[in-house]
């Protein structure tokens, strides 16, 4: 059995870490280098870092904080936020990134997750895909430029194109759960795996370390993020992988 992933996600804006619900009442929680060290010493298996206003501002990551980062980092991090060109991706990949993570640009554009996969590899590959309920429908909806604007697209349907195109992981964000600490979107994320045959990662929602076992054995889930319950020390990596650990699910020590 493959080990599940607990990813501790960092939300930058200025280069600071915030955090907020639904995308918005962000709250300064820190540097994002200092925080990505606390949690590789607990035991994260890999960091995400997520540019939350580069797509909005029409900007590119911003490749000096990545250099930082790698610079101090001993574990995988994958950095998102205004990836909108291979020219991008390679900058971001040379500045130290182990994976890159698409949003805005892919869902515009969605040859650029060929363009990526082809150039770089499905393993560098991350389509990040923000998704809400339907209100008149079954289903979610794909949201785009940090959850500001609403599609058209379905959020599975597009998750199926981005594995046909080569996309090696799909990071999967509740809008309707993001910052609640209320639980994963279960039914979401079971959705998902079962009818994508890449990783796809929980995100939204972790409230405690039961959350993550829920997801793990009742969603399917090949990894879960979460950031407040870090964030705010409620909890640790080490408390979340000792209870995922304690209900018989396989996990990096």
């Amino acid at each position: 059995m493959l080990t599940k992933r607990i990813i501790p996600c960092l939300d930058v804006k200025d280069g600071r870490t915030v955090k907020g619900v639904n995308f918005s009442n962000l709250r300064d929680m820190g540097c994002p280098v200092e925080l990505g060290l606390m949690y590789e010493s607990q035991g994260a298996d890999e960091l995400m870092f997520l540019d939350i206003t580069a797509s909005v501002e029409g900007r590119a990551a911003m490749l000096e904080f990545v250099e930082r980062v790698a610079d101090k980092l001993s574990i995988p991090f994958t950095v998102g936020g205004g990836v909108s060109s291979r020219d991008n991706v390679t900058a971001l990949l040379n500045a130290g990134a182990d994976k890159v993570s698409m949003n805005t640009a892919a869902v515009q554009r969605p040859e650029l997750v060929d363009e990526v996969a082809t150039q770089f590899g499905s393993q560098c590959c991350v389509v990040a895909i923000d998704a809400r309920k339907k209100t008149d429908a079954d289903g979610w909806e794909v949201l785009i430029k940090g959850g500001r604007e609403a599609t058209d697209r379905d959020a599975l349907d597009w998750a199926k194109e981005c594995c046909e195109r080569g996309a090696g992981e799909i990071l999967l964000t509740s809008w309707n759960r993001d910052g609640m600490q209320n639980g994963f979107d279960l039914e979401m994320v079971k959705a998902f795996s079962e009818s994508l045959s890449i990783p796809v990662i929980a995100s939204g929602g972790a409230g405690s370390p039961d959350c993550f076992v829920e997801v793990f054995q009742k969603a399917s889930a090949d990894a879960a993020l979460a950031a407040s319950i870090f964030h705010d020390r409620i909890y640790s990596i080490g408390d979340v992988k000792q209870a995922v650990k304690n209900a018989g699910i396989s996990v990096r020590h």
